[in-house]
């Protein structure tokens, strides 16, 4: 495992993962969810996976999720201002321990992808505000890409900024 930190966040990555921390500088952050509104800024952004990400992607992973194969797995750490903190959308109570496969879904990616099923949890925790995107490429059960992701979910600390 190697441990990744930046930005009050702590995530370690299994072998063979690549993974960046990092924050959009301000006036220069896309829309975060397709169809909304730009936020005025970013906060972090957290991307992982278990291939090699492309150089240059959007924060949902946009180009990424493009290359993806079967059986790849990237996970997106997005946070929102700390105005949202709490707030309806994000009332939930830190970052989930593990995710089950029934939560994924063709449905929930931000583009369909032919073979590709994601899952989105809202969520608020050291008063940061938080979507945690998942996007699993797989032809069958998403069993064992699940556990994966939950590997690295267990790892995560988050830090009040």
């Amino acid at each position: 495992m190697a441990r990744l930190s930046g930005k009050g966040i702590d995530i370690e990555m299994p072998a063979g993962w690549d993974a960046r921390i990092y924050a959009r500088p301000s006036g220069d952050a896309p829309r975060a969810l397709g169809g909304g509104a730009s936020p005025a800024a970013t906060h972090a952004v957290v991307h992982a996976a278990n291939f090699r990400l492309p150089a240059v992607r959007g924060d949902f992973g946009s180009g990424a999720v493009e290359v993806m194969r079967n059986g790849d797995v990237l996970v997106v750490l997005f946070e929102y201002g700390p105005e949202s903190a709490g707030t309806a959308l994000f009332a939930a109570a830190g970052p989930p321990q593990a995710l089950t496969a029934d939560r994924f879904s063709p449905r929930a990616l931000q583009r369909v992808i032919p073979g590709q099923m994601g899952t989105q949890v809202f969520f608020s925790t050291a008063n940061r505000a938080f979507c945690l995107y998942v996007v699993l490429a797989t032809q069958a059960s998403p069993g064992r890409l699940v556990a994966l992701v939950n590997s690295v979910l267990a790892s995560l600390r988050i830090a009040a900024s």
